[in-house]
């Protein structure tokens, strides 16, 4: 969708062994839904908003499982505490910029506040992540707002998800090309408990890309006229001043549809990162990385008293899952969240923004041809 880039399963790059559903994206978890908000505006406005709904119900009245890990906490993350308090997610999770976390914010409480069943409500939790997209993005003009955030969760549909520089991912960089949003999912068949998970990333981070462990990122590097000659000292001064930037974060929300809790989806969370780690991830001192988990369950859900939500419109509850049975989980968020970060990348295109910045999209035939050298493909 989108561009006609391809995903990372276009060029037959097949991360791990269980297979994807059938769109290969978060949205293969049943109910979940994406709506995403693209700010281009002149030549320094490059951002967005993205909308994750868990359900297409009212969250503060049917409240799902949800947990946080945080891998390092150089960034913002409005409503985390409670989360990981209560172990429930009451809104939509919202992803967008820095310094618009609070004003996105602001509008998921009006939005959530507007509903006729909440009409008595006092207390909201939004949930609203970020990352920096300021080198292409004119990030101080705050571009996103009330207006963005109701477009966002409007638009909010099942099927595919648009990936590349789109809504929250309109302005980031990863990797030293052109980031952005991408999604994957994994299923979890027949022995394994014929459950899904899925992933969508917002990725802004740094480190040298590896795909299933061939050095893209080096490679390349190696093939730029303007950085053949560099020396380590030289290639370390570039990464953190220049063409990999020096501040890098990401965000990952995670969705499954098996019956599992608090202590256990943020078990699920945790084991992302090792999805990350397998790109060329790093995280850095100035990295703001959090991973958010929820389940869609049936039978999960809970209203504002605690007591579970609308039983009579709800499957009998399912038994949740012992640690044991976790492994399979651990397994497909592992891989759906690497191909997410691929499919953020391949999506993307160049971009040139603020200041007159520019950041490059990852070359397809040269990374294909890379990937053909070390069999990766």
């Amino acid at each position: 969708m989108g561009n006609d880039r391809p995903r990372a399963r276009d060029i037959g790059l097949t991360p791990g062994g269980l297979s994807p559903g059938r769109f290969n994206s978060i949205t293969d978890v049943r109910g979940v839904r994406i709506g995403q908000k693209t700010l281009i505006v002149g030549d320094d406005i490059r951002t967005g908003v993205t909308a994750i709904l868990p359900h297409e119900g009212n969250l503060f009245q049917e409240k799902v499982p949800g947990a946080i890990f945080v891998e390092n906490g150089f960034g913002k993350l409005v409503g985390s505490t409670q989360v990981n308090e209560l172990g429930e997610i009451e809104t939509p999770i919202m992803l967008t910029n820095t310094l618009c976390v609070h004003r996105v914010a602001d509008a998921l409480i009006d939005y959530m506040l507007a509903m006729p069943e909440n009409s008595d409500v006092t207390s909201i939790n939004p949930v609203v992540g970020e990352t920096n997209d300021g080198f292409l993005n004119n990030i101080r003009k705050k571009a996103v707002g009330r207006d963005e955030v109701f477009s966002s969760l409007a638009n909010a549909t099942e099927g595919p998800v648009e990936e590349g520089c789109v809504g929250a991912g309109t302005g980031t960089r990863a990797l030293g090309f052109k980031g952005g949003i991408g999604t994957s999912s994994r299923l979890l068949s027949g022995d394994l408990g014929n459950y899904t998970v899925g992933v969508i990333v917002q990725t802004n981070f740094g480190g040298d890309l590896t795909i299933k462990g061939a050095p893209v990122g080096k490679v390349l590097a190696s093939l730029s006229p303007s950085k053949k000659n560099e020396d380590d000292s030289q290639k370390i001064e570039r990464r953190n001043t220049g063409d990999v930037q020096k501040l890098g974060s990401v965000m990952v929300v995670i969705a499954t549809d098996a019956p599992v809790g608090f202590r256990n989806l943020r078990r699920v969370a945790v084991r992302s990162a090792l999805g990350l780690g397998r790109t060329g991830f790093t995280s850095r001192n100035h990295s703001g990385d959090y991973f958010i988990a929820f389940t869609t369950a049936d039978g999960s859900r809970t209203g504002p008293s605690g007591f579970k939500a609308n039983r009579k419109k709800l499957v009998e509850e399912e038994e949740e899952l012992t640690n044991d049975a976790m492994d399979p989980l651990f397994l497909g968020v592992i891989e759906a969240t690497e191909e997410a970060v691929y499919n953020s990348l391949f999506k993307a295109t160049t971009m040139k923004g603020h200041e007159n910045h520019e950041t490059e999209a990852l070359p397809i035939d040269a990374t294909a041809e890379i990937l053909r050298k070390h069999k990766a493909l």
